[in-house]
This record gives C-alpha cells, structure tokens and sequence, in this order.
C-alpha cells in the first residue's frame, strides 16, 4: 500500500473551469466573442431548453452558489510519495492519500478524470456530534473553511456541527456540494457513485444528487441494516437502518458486476420437470401490490379452476402473460397438476468482470 500525503502548497491542480469553457467553445464556437461567453447567443442555440423561471423545483440553501464556485478554484497543493509509511512500495497498486479530501479530489484531477469505476463514500452523517472541525489548517484549507463559514479568522475553532449552529444543513450541504461536483468528473462513462447516510440528511443527499448526476441516473438507496435488536432507549422508534444511495454516470451505461453463486445458492435451483433450458425454482405470482389484471381464474391440468389469486392479493402479471408463459411451460402446478400456479425463475448467471477495476474511497 502506497502512502501519499497533501504536501505544502506548490503548484496548481487541473484548471476546471478551463477545460468547460474548452468544451463548450467545441460545442458552441459561435457563442463566444473574443474570448467570452456571449449568453444570449448561447441560449437562443440552446432554444427551448433554458429554464429563466425565477421559481424553480430544486434545492437551494446559504452558500451554494459559493460552493459551486470552490469546487472549481484550482489546488495549490501537490501530494508528497511517504515510502517510509508504505508497504510494498515497488509492487503495489494501491494508494492511500492522507489530507483534505476536497483538496485531494482537486488534485486528482489531471490524472484521474474520468477513468474512475467506483467511488464510495462515507461522510460526516451530520448527528451534531460526528461533523467536527480540526483547528490547524494548511492556508488554502483553511481558506475554504473560512469562506464557508466553517471556522473564525485563524482557523483554529474546533466546534461541531451542532443544530443550534442556525446553520445545520446548510454547513453539511456546503461541505458536501463540492466534493460532490469534483467526484463526477473523476467517474468513466459507466462509473457509479455509492454513499453510506443516514435519516439525518438522506433527503438533502438525494436533492444534491439529482442536481449534480442527474435524476435519470439514481439507482437505488440500498437499505442496510446495522442494529439487529431494538434499542430500549429509543424515544419513538428504534432505528436499525441507514441508506446507501447508488448513482451511475450514466444509468444507460452501468450495470452491476454479479458475483458468482456459492454452492448453497445453487442448491436453491431444481428440475422435478427435467426441463432442457435448465434448473429453476417456483416463485409466488401473486402479490399484495393492486394490479388491475391481477383478478382472473386460471385452470389447472387436473380440471380444478382457481378463481383467483389468495384474498387480498392480486397475480402479478395478466392473463395474456400467464397463458404465454403457460404454454412455454414456465408455470409450475405441481406434480400432480393440482397445485396454485408458480412461475419457473430461472438463476441470474452471475459474472466476475476481468482485471480490478479503479475505485477510489473518500
């Protein structure tokens, strides 16, 4: 594992802003007059898809624009190698970068920009008592803090995020907007984004997320259980659950990487019927969820009719689809023929993809 630390100010990361103007003036070479970008010729080729409403849907807070504007100010820093704090120094193909994560991910920039698979991250879940402040910071860092309103004029406040600050959310939400915007452009086309939250601040994640990847590319919020008995103490429900939000690059693009069955999955899969295409198991058709062609009778091979699904349930796929499936024997009856219909799931055939891919942990 190689070890690399945030070192003393000496030169300039990736200029962000440079490299959008780049690309636009590729896109939209007429848009720019003597080096400038002229709006109102941008936004007539833009047509109708510029939104000048003053009210708009989104999520707004004190300091956005601000941290918008950070995550685009160049670094001053550069990383520093630590061999002496390393393990396998020659061989390894692993790094651990020690520093500012704001500064880092500025840093990464040149290198790493867009070439990224995963990035996983797990911030301060802003409690008011995990999102706490050091109190020494290089000049750059301490910059940014100061101008997010994060310490005083020397930098060296240590003081929680606590939700008597007046500005509880608002101090998260700068402190994640940036790290956020940076950590995109680090992602390939079919990279994807993980992050670990709780109930505290899910619902701004979510907000911030459809704002800097997009609403079309949010995933999943995966549940994650982390208590397994109730806490006693609880005031009003004991909570054993936090969120891991799931965003790709692009949702067209990404799909996830299946990991091989074990032997206990596979044990999982039969075939009493001995059907060609292989094993399978009996899945319910039927669900609580209303399905408006979920009400139908079905007849088994034995001669019994089945007027519907059980009460309070409906099947889940129609008619036309149970008798196709039905005439494709992929409906389970039993092996007497007299059994409530089951659908035949075939086994996802799950896959390892070639060499590791880049992932990067904040």
């Amino acid at each position: 594992m190689k070890t690399i630390t945030l070192h003393v100010p000496e030169s300039k990361s990736a200029d962000v802003v440079a490299a959008h103007i780049e690309q636009l003036k590729s896109l939209f070479p007429e848009a720019f007059t003597e080096g400038k970008v002229d709006f109102e010729v941008l936004k007539g080729l833009l047509g109708g898809t510029v939104d000048e409403r003053e009210e708009k849907y989104g999520l707004n807070w004190h300091g956005k624009r601000r941290a918008r504007q950070i995550a685009l100010i160049p670094s001053t820093g550069t990383l520093r190698p630590c061999p002496e704090e390393s393990v396998d120094w020659d061989t390894t193909q692993n790094l651990v970068i020690e520093g500012d994560n704001l500064e880092v991910l500025k840093l990464l920039q040149k290198s790493y920009a867009g070439k990224v698979k995963l990035i996983y991250i797990d911030p301060p879940y802003n409690t008011g008592k995990d999102f706490v402040y050091p109190d020494n910071f290089q000049d750059n860092i301490k910059n940014y803090l100061e101008l997010t309103g994060q310490v005083d004029g020397e930098g060296r406040k240590l003081s929680s995020n606590s939700e008597a600050s007046g500005r509880f959310h608002t101090d998260w939400l700068n402190m994640m907007y940036p790290r956020l915007k940076l950590a995109r452009t680090l992602l390939k086309d079919d990279g994807v984004i993980v992050i670990s939250i709780s109930d505290y601040e899910s619902h701004n994640l979510r907000h911030v997320m459809n704002e800097v990847f997009g609403e079309e590319n949010f995933i999943a919020a995966v549940i994650w259980q982390k208590v397994y008995s109730p806490k006693n103490s609880a005031r009003h429900f004991s909570e054993d659950h936090d969120y891991v939000l799931v965003y790709a690059q692009s949702g067209e693009k990404w799909t996830p990487c299946l990991l091989p069955r074990t032997e206990e999955m596979e044990a999982r899969y039969i075939n009493p019927d001995n059907d060609p295409r292989g094993p399978w198991k009996p899945g319910d058709l039927s669900a609580r969820n209303y399905y408006g062609e979920g009400t139908y009778p079905v007849a088994c091979p034995s001669g019994r009719t089945i007027e519907g699904p059980p009460s309070g349930r409906y099947w889940v796929i129609s008619k036309a689809k149970f008798d196709e499936l039905n005439s494709d024997t992929r409906i389970w009856w039993g092996s007497d023929g007299n059994n409530v219909p089951a659908i035949q799931e075939i086994p996802l055939r799950g896959a390892t993809r070639q060499g590791a891919p880049n992932f990067l942990v904040l």
